[in-house]
């Protein structure tokens, strides 16, 4: 018996973003209150001298990892495709002292949530793996990430 746990923390942050070559709306830039789900899945930790007993994982060292590799990146940036003519824009805009973060992917939310499953699994500990990304865009659209998804 293993007595795997999963462990979710919450997080909220400003993003802007435009898609490029996009048909509708969403072409332009414009904005969203993004909310990440991250759990993750592992052991509670048995040894009864260790500091962080009964833990999977402290839910403090969890917010570091995503604050430092997705939340501080990205919170009130604007978000642009480097690989298409955004990268013009992008020049403007950083000129006029913005917060741009240039990704080599077209910043939609299917490939935003990629693009965090990958930073987040980096910076794991390698007792632990990432479960689920749940990355919410508005209040009735989100993109969901699973482990056992990707084979």
């Amino acid at each position: 018996m293993t007595n795997l746990v999963r462990l979710t923390k919450e997080f909220t942050f400003e993003t802007g973003h435009a898609l490029y070559g996009y048909d509708g709306l969403c072409k332009n830039v414009h904005g969203h209150s993004y909310k990440l789900a991250v759990t993750i899945i592992g052991t509670p930790i048995d040894e009864s001298s260790h500091t962080k007993l009964g833990m999977v994982m402290d839910f403090g060292d969890l917010k570091a990892i995503v604050n430092e590799a997705i939340v501080k990146p990205f919170d009130h940036a604007t978000v642009l495709n480097s690989n298409s003519p955004h990268s013009t824009l992008a020049d403007e805009m950083e000129q006029r002292g913005h917060k741009v973060l240039r990704v080599p992917y077209q910043p939609t939310c299917e490939m935003m949530i990629l693009d965090f499953a990958d930073k987040i699994k980096k910076r794991l500990p390698a007792s632990l793996k990432l479960y689920a990304l749940k990355l919410r865009e508005t209040g009735t659209a989100y993109a969901e990430w699973y482990a056992e998804d990707q084979v």
